[in-house]
């Protein structure tokens, strides 16, 4: 992959944790690498196949005047984001923000942070069986496709399924969604829980009801073990309303806890609660 590299932007800004830092201000110097196919642009010759520097350099700019943070982590962070999701075509972006006239008391060239922000694939197990079942879930793909940092790929049919773990309850409609984001696994996982909570999920019982029910299945190929949370999801080798409309969409992605593709893991399912 390419790579589109700007050095040094000199932006004067207003950030710091101390409040002289934030009142008076001080000189900044950033850095940004743009991973992008640039082959569409050199055989045509065309900016407008191209990212515009300008434009980039630009960005950077307004960015770190109009924003204001503490932590130079924040900073670049949010930065990195803001490029990714402004400049679509780029895969994946590092900033480094230079401080060089931190209020250290002691000699030093400058302070730094560098973060490499990109696009991820993940995979979300939809699930409801409170109110309006598909407007709930409905709602909760358009809030995330609205959102610059995802973007739906695509969405699986549902199913109708018995209660899984807890049957005295209302039988759920199942689906998957397919989506790419520049979150991170936990960040994900932090924006799913704000959508249940829009649709009116409350704490309850592991297996109870809910208006709202949105799982982490995959995350690229990572492999996630803690006591937050598990990728792959750790059921869904049992879920035939998990495994069904995973392979809607992607019947043949691996596994990469088991090594088995979608299909295969159907096919060894024994309990079924998907209602045919």
């Amino acid at each position: 992959m390419d790579h589109i590299i700007i050095r040094g932007v000199e932006v004067f800004a207003y950030h710091g944790v101390y409040a002289k830092e934030r009142e008076e201000g001080q000189k900044f110097l950033i850095d940004a690498d743009l991973e992008c196919d640039t082959s569409k642009a050199a055989n045509s010759d065309e900016l407008e196949d191209s990212i515009d520097y300008g434009k980039v350099t630009q960005l950077i700019s307004t960015f770190m005047i109009k924003n204001q943070v503490n932590l130079l982590e924040t900073l670049a962070n949010q930065l990195a984001v803001e490029l990714l999701t402004t400049f679509t075509d780029c895969r994946n972006v590092t900033v480094e923000i230079r401080k060089p006239n931190a209020p250290i008391p002691v000699t030093f060239q400058d302070v730094a942070i560098k973060v490499t922000r990109g696009w991820h694939t993940a995979y979300i197990a939809t699930g409801s069986n409170m109110g309006d079942r598909e407007g709930n879930i409905e709602n909760a793909i358009l809030n995330l496709g609205a959102d610059t940092k995802f973007k739906i790929i695509k969405t699986s049919n549902y199913y109708e399924t018995k209660p899984y773990g807890e049957e005295n309850q209302d039988n759920f409609l199942n689906g998957m969604v397919k989506l790419k984001t520049c979150c991170t696994p936990y960040e994900l996982l932090d924006r799913l829980k704000v959508e249940e909570r829009r649709a009116g999920r409350v704490k309850t019982s592991k297996w109870g009801p809910r208006p709202l029910d949105l799982d982490i299945i995959y995350y690229d190929d990572i492999i996630i073990d803690d006591e937050n949370l598990t990728i792959p999801h750790g059921d869904m080798v049992r879920r035939d309303f998990v495994l069904q409309p995973l392979k809607d969409i992607s019947p043949f992605h691996i596994n990469p806890h088991n090594r088995l593709n979608t299909c295969e893991m159907l096919d060894r399912l024994t309990d079924r609660y998907i209602i045919q």
